[in-house]
């Protein structure tokens, strides 16, 4: 079969891939420097059956998605930090409801409106923990073009199969670099459609609290009794202020994810077996970490590039092994204060063993910014 080579950005690999997982429906507002994902799917959803829907705002966007995943759709937003930050009381709506959405957040510098066309990775700890009460997401960051469409399609199946926002987020430079990419044929990626009950409408429970578990989903309309609430509820899907439930309840959110930890947590790793030297990145800078770690080889130094692919969960026992090996890890990223960098100390056995490279000022990290440290 030939193969189906495109020049494509980034932006539009993830559009490309969101259809190509099944999207039927968009909500969003634009925001640089994500908005060729609208654009994109606002020419295409309609011609597939879709809707596209422009909204007032980024709350109003989170909103309707989760609305229109509750009636069977897979549902796709949008934005950058700004809106990203207007979204988190829905996205945590969308937790204790178990309501499967893929939100793509462009990373760009701030605070605030920033420097808002360039790159930025000051989002990642907002990622984990930007919603209030105890929680668990998906977050999933591509460094490539190849890698914005594989994990856009990720991204949908992990949702659609725990039930859990996933949230995919290139920094700028990830989301308009321009790269030749093989785009994979129908059917060469898996994509995976939630779990519908099977059961008598009558036999339905809509949520189930056992460790690991995840409950099939009704649609509304489906003929099933489909009863959703952000407050806390038990397994019928009614309000239920019992401790017993709600400790029930929360751990069931979190247990979900860890049964599946071996398909959702992804790092990747190149030279690493025999390395001195190991540079763990996430995002665009995993590109000039690898420029850095060749060039060192060809010098005969012995250096590895550890690529964090699910910032979260966090990869800790999967990186841990590669860390204890290396003498010196070094950590580049974009952001002042090291926020990947953080959690990569957890698994260190010696805080000394750790350098932080950072840029915070809406520029790339450049390959000499890492390679001085060598």
């Amino acid at each position: 079969m030939e193969k189906n080579e495109k020049l494509m950005q980034g932006n539009e690999a993830i559009a490309s891939a969101a259809l190509y997982a099944g999207l039927s429906f968009y909500a969003g507002y634009p925001i640089t420097p994500s908005s060729e994902i609208a654009e994109i799917c606002s020419k295409e959803l309609p011609k597939r059956g879709g809707v596209f829907m422009q909204m007032e705002d980024e709350i109003a966007s989170m909103a309707a998605i989760v609305g229109a995943s509750a009636s069977g759709a897979k549902a796709l937003t949008a934005t950058s930090g700004p809106g990203f930050s207007l979204m988190q009381e829905h996205i945590s709506a969308a937790v204790i409801m178990e309501t499967p959405v893929v939100v793509v957040n462009v990373q760009r510098q701030g605070p605030c409106v920033g420097l808002a066309t360039k790159p930025e990775q000051a989002d990642l700890t907002q990622l984990g923990w930007g919603r209030h009460g105890d929680q668990a997401v998906v977050a999933l960051i591509p460094a490539t073009v190849a890698e914005c469409f594989e994990l856009t399609v990720k991204a949908f199946n992990i949702a659609e199969k725990y039930r859990v926002p996933v949230i995919l987020a290139p920094d700028e430079q990830v989301g308009h670099v321009r790269e030749n990419i093989v785009v994979p044929a129908p059917g060469e990626l898996p994509v995976i459609n939630r779990a519908k009950p099977t059961c008598a409408p009558d036999a339905f429970t809509p949520l189930s609290f056992k460790p690991g578990a995840v409950a099939p989903m009704s649609a509304f309309g489906d003929g099933y009794i489909t009863r959703m609430t952000a407050s806390m509820s038990g397994e019928d899907g009614c309000s239920n202020s019992d401790p017993d439930n709600a400790s029930r309840r929360v751990a069931q959110l979190h247990t979900k994810l860890e049964a599946g930890r071996a398909e959702i947590v992804m790092i990747k790793t190149f030279d690493t077996d025999d390395c001195d030297v190991l540079i763990v990145a996430i995002g665009s800078p995993v590109r000039c970490a690898r420029t850095v770690a060749k060039e060192a080889r060809a010098e005969g130094k012995r250096v590895g590039v550890l690529q964090i692919l699910t910032m979260w969960p966090f990869p800790y026992a999967e990186i841990t092994p590669y860390l204890k090996k290396a003498r010196k890890v070094i950590v580049p990223e974009m952001n002042y204060a090291g926020q990947m960098a953080g959690e990569v100390l957890k698994c260190l056995d010696d805080p000394d063993k750790l350098i932080k490279v950072n840029t915070f000022n809406g520029q790339i990290i450049k390959p000499e910014d890492i390679a001085k440290h060598i």
